[in-house]
């Protein structure tokens, strides 16, 4: 076990290096830069054209005259040694701290939403493949499949309609007015605790009714196996039968989607962070991403891409004490 996670480990390193150099360069290679889009909008407000000149000047200014090799080097170099992102040209701030005052909320609210779509999403993926063809697995199959169907955003203000319309409830934001800007208290938490159950529902109800079918379906898969009913046989009574044997190898599946669920959630569902004004990661990368706010940008999808390599490594890593047949040895 120690090896297969020390090995895993080593591969961690590497691939982040590779994919940050993949990020870097797909931000690079849209046309013009942050200069050439802050002009265009100047010109396009004010009516002034700008000459080559000053286009060179202000890339001079932003450090976008030297190569792109350059660039990387002096970015990653930064990351590493200092723990500096960059500048975010279009916030006029240090990017890691644009990514910082986003990144707590985030990581409580992925979190919750993480916790609610296993939660639910265990359960009842267990008792309908235990009571297949009842008339709950077709009730919870159909909850599902209405949660696949309907996208994140759609039901968000759905939900927030039917808050408005019956309590006469906002419920955008993850504060009131008042707790907006005011330092951290017990009753901010609570506050906080008031609004987070609304985008906690919406960015896991996706995840949920996927994992349901997921469950369902492995389950129903491992309860027919010979190992089964050579077990029931035996008189193993049936809730530590299903504890003990077939729900813990269903299971593979269920924790192999740590790996895309967690920076999925981090992401912040920009689109749903946007329509219930959410303070997340989510709008500020779609932001920088439209401006081409590059280090803003590459500091973000860089996070993300940790989280992913993270994600994976913990649900490796939970698949190898699961189940000893994943510990393989070369």
């Amino acid at each position: 076990m120690f090896k297969y996670i020390l090995r895993r480990l080593l591969y961690v390193i590497p691939t982040l290096f590779v994919i940050s150099m993949l990020v870097f360069v797909t931000i690079q290679l849209p046309p013009g830069d942050y200069v050439s889009h802050m002009l265009e909008q100047m010109r396009m407000q004010s009516g002034i054209n700008f000459s080559e000149q000053d286009l060179a000047m202000m890339r001079t200014r932003y450090g976008l005259n030297e190569p792109v090799p350059v660039q990387y080097v002096k970015w990653i170099g930064n990351i590493v040694l200092h723990g500096d992102f960059g500048y975010s040209f279009d916030n006029r701030e240090p990017a890691e701290k644009m990514i910082g005052d986003r990144l707590g909320l985030t990581v409580v609210l992925s979190f919750a939403s993480l916790i609610f779509t296993w939660v639910v999403a265990l359960p009842i993926g267990v008792l309908s493949a235990v009571k297949q063809y009842s008339i709950a697995d077709y009730l919870f199959s159909f909850i599902g499949f209405i949660g696949l169907a309907i996208p994140s955003f759609l039901m968000a203000l759905i939900l927030m309609y039917i808050a408005f319309k019956v309590g006469r409830i906002s419920l955008t934001g993850l504060f009131s007015p008042e707790y907006q800007n005011a330092p951290w208290s017990i009753d901010k938490v609570i506050d906080l605790a008031k609004h987070m159950w609304l985008p906690m529902i919406v960015i896991g109800i996706g995840g949920t009714a996927g994992l349901i079918r997921t469950m369902r379906a492995n389950l129903l898969d491992e309860l027919h196996k010979p190992y089964v009913e050579t077990a029931r046989a035996k008189g193993l009574p049936e809730w530590k039968l299903l504890v003990k044997y077939p729900l813990r190898h269903a299971m593979n599946p269920f924790v192999s989607t740590f790996g895309y669920i967690l920076p999925g959630l981090f992401a912040g569902e920009a689109i749903v962070s946007i329509v219930l004004n959410l303070p997340t990661t989510g709008p500020v990368l779609l932001n920088a991403l439209l401006v081409q706010d590059m280090y803003l940008a590459a500091g973000f999808l860089l996070l993300l891409s940790f989280l992913t390599i993270i994600g994976t490594l913990l649900s490796d890593i939970l698949l190898a004490w699961l189940d000893p047949r994943i510990r393989y040895e070369r």
